[in-house]
């Protein structure tokens, strides 16, 4: 398969006051967060939300690198389940600048389209901002879910950068 050109693009809220919420649209919508997580169960949502968007990163990461990596004092894993079903995460990472970057957010794909990924970016967000940062910031690209974008931009987040890079995707993404 040829490289994909994509444009990713960093956004971020310098206040806590910027953030726009979304409330849960189903009561039954728990976000926790997951303390001595099995590098199994990580992988399992690394894996299935990010499926259809070219998330390889940590793909070849050992279950010791996970385990290392979920053991960081300043990363914390938070799991969004419905009904007590797992749907989705985030992951945080507060940084030696104080800035707290969500490094990875999503839901599992037989959850998207139900107004989930606002409430779920609005408490990764009260998260961050739990944890003094002195800003909260992400980034996304033209391979997230088509929703990413505009939903990081209704929930307050400005832009602050935008690179431009070619990938390479694997076959079989998007399935």
């Amino acid at each position: 398969m040829p490289p994909v050109d994509v444009v990713r693009t960093y956004l971020e809220l310098t206040s806590p006051s910027q953030l726009l919420p979304s409330a849960s649209p189903d009561p039954r919508a728990r976000v926790e967060r997951v303390l001595g997580s099995p590098a199994s169960f990580f992988r399992y949502l690394y894996q299935e939300v990010g499926r259809r968007h070219g998330w390889l990163d940590r793909l070849a990461w050992s279950d010791d690198e996970l385990r290392r990596r979920l053991a960081q004092p300043g990363v914390s894993l938070h799991l969004l389940t419905l009904a007590a079903a797992p749907a989705g995460y985030f992951e945080l990472e507060l940084h030696a600048d104080g800035s707290v970057e969500i490094a990875y957010l999503g839901l599992l794909p037989e959850f998207q389209g139900r107004g989930l990924g606002g409430f779920l970016l609005s408490e990764a967000v009260r998260e961050a901002w739990a944890r003094s940062g002195s800003r909260v910031w992400l980034h996304t690209c033209t391979l997230d879910a088509p929703a990413a974008l505009p939903n990081y931009l209704a929930r307050g987040f400005r832009p602050f950068k935008e690179e431009r890079y070619l990938a390479e995707i694997p076959a079989g993404r998007g399935s």
